[in-house]
């Protein structure tokens, strides 16, 4: 079993109000980077930041890289399109960082990196894949792909509050900007991806494609983003057991999750971390919610019987990633 992290950007990220992906909305290319690097290492290597969101609330790319401590999961990055350089070793699938998505075709290496992603689930000598993703904006490229296939479903939010307005206006100039209407695009995934999506988006959907088709069992692991990557799979003809790994903390902001998953045929795991101490707290505060294989990671931690331990271990990871964000008492009482 294997964890894939697909990690990429987008220019869409740089709106004001889009994301809460970063501290600073200068260094949110940095995002992506970061985290793949947390996830492999347990800390930041080239990355000039620690991913935090504006209130403090840490990246979830803290708590996979706990899971992979408590469990000793393997995993592999792939590039999907970053734009900063990261010290995790990565695949490289031809993907380009994402172009806003209020240009004409904002992902033009979103078919290309598809089928190279495909090719690559392939030759992976696995039986089973968690497949997760970071890339900052991606709720509003992934609502923007869901409208291009004639999927009615919304989106979640890194922010505590939606900014579903927001949200709709970019998704609207972007179909203008496309010459599409919605459901255009439909069962022609590529095409959505190519002008309305982001780099992350295509290679997921060839992950998950390529290893249905060689009867790898796949779980996507996060949240409206990856569900996105499973309407692009089904669309692409890719048939099999999929299943979606999320939070209780997304599952919550999306009252419609449950028929989205079955709309796409997919089963439908929700795990509850119970977090409480500080920083964690602002998860249960609707802050992040998902991201970074987050929820793939704690569906693996309850299925090995450490969920109870993941707190505790995240907070470790952070008050090595950045003394200061933990209270020092709290992880001592927590170990």
């Amino acid at each position: 079993m294997r964890v894939i992290l697909v990690a990429g950007t987008t220019q869409t990220a740089k709106i004001p109000g889009i994301s809460a992906a970063g501290a600073d909305p200068s260094l949110v290319g940095h995002t992506p980077s970061a985290d793949a690097e947390i996830v492999e290492f347990g800390q930041t290597v080239r990355s000039p930041v620690t991913p935090v969101s504006p209130t403090g609330c840490p990246t979830p790319a803290a708590i996979t890289r706990a899971v992979r401590e408590l469990t000793g999961f393997d995993a592999l990055v792939v590039d999907g399109g970053l734009s900063e350089p990261t010290g995790a070793p990565t695949i490289d699938v031809g993907a380009m960082p994402g172009r806003d998505i209020r240009e004409e075709q904002p992902v033009p290496t979103a078919p290309g990196a598809f089928e190279a992603a495909r090719q690559l689930a392939t030759t992976l000598p696995e039986d089973e894949l968690v497949i997760g993703e970071t890339v900052p904006g991606g709720t509003t490229t992934a609502m923007a792909v869901l409208r291009a296939l004639g999927e009615d479903f919304g989106v979640s939010s890194s922010l505590p509050e939606n900014p579903t307005d927001l949200k709709e206006e970019v998704v609207a100039d972007a179909f203008d900007a496309s010459s599409l209407s919605s459901g255009d695009a439909a069962h022609t995934p590529k095409r959505a991806a190519r002008y309305l999506g982001d780099p992350v988006l295509p290679v997921v959907a060839g992950l998950t494609v390529g290893a249905l088709e060689s009867g790898i069992e796949v779980t996507l692991g996060g949240g409206t983003q990856l569900l996105t990557a499973a309407a692009l799979a089904r669309h692409a003809g890719a048939v099999g057991d999929l299943s979606l790994a999320t939070t209780s903390y997304l599952a919550a902001d999306v009252p419609h999750l449950e028929d989205a998953a079955e709309a796409f045929d997919l089963d439908l795991v929700v795990t509850d971390p119970e977090f409480e101490s500080h920083p964690l707290d602002r998860y249960a505060a609707g802050e992040a919610k998902e991201g970074a294989c987050m929820g793939g990671a704690l569906m693996l931690a309850d299925r090995m019987g450490v969920l109870d331990d993941v707190e505790a271990a995240t907070l470790d990871v952070l008050s090595r990633l950045d003394p200061e964000a933990v209270d020092a008492d709290v992880v001592e009482d927590d170990a």
